[in-house]
């Protein structure tokens, strides 16, 4: 069943530098527990997830390293901006995250946050980690299809 694209309108954190430190391979959705003022300042765009990463502890997914801001109004409700954060995935999802975390070369990251239907989603990743020279062929790739599209672009 293939899956549909997030809405630009919608996205809330898009994580750029896992695609470049990462070849990604296999992505899954996933919901994010969060508190009330979390919740809102993550709706006002209030997140970092560039840092983050996915760890699987006692048969649960847990979000490390991700920063989401104080809210401002938030007063004695707020809570640690870079405190771990559950994820909400089915058991086979996490059985499938588990055996590539095991595995040496390969990191589970945060890749995009998005609203769905009023809820904040995490679409999270299976990475193995580039090489020096694998970033240098991207960069590489990058340019030229920026050489042929300014090329294009005049004719």
């Amino acid at each position: 069943m293939a899956k549909k694209k997030v809405l630009d309108d919608n996205l809330l954190a898009n994580n750029r530098k896992a695609g470049f430190n990462y070849a990604i391979g296999e992505t899954f959705e996933a919901g994010i527990k969060l508190t009330g003022t979390e919740i809102k300042s993550v709706r006002m765009g209030q997140i970092n997830i560039s840092e983050g990463y996915v760890v699987i502890r006692n048969g649960e997914a847990w979000l490390d390293n991700v920063n989401i801001s104080e809210y401002k109004q938030g007063n004695q409700f707020n809570v640690d901006p870079n405190r771990r954060r559950k994820l909400l995935l089915h058991k086979r999802e996490i059985g499938t995250l588990q055996e590539a975390d095991e595995q040496k070369g390969k990191a589970i990251v945060p890749l995009k946050v998005y609203l769905k239907h009023g809820f904040a989603k995490v679409l999270i990743g299976i990475g193995t980690g580039k090489k020096l020279y694998d970033k240098r062929e991207t960069i590489k790739q990058r340019d030229q299809e920026r050489e042929i599209n300014r090329v294009l672009k005049n004719y």
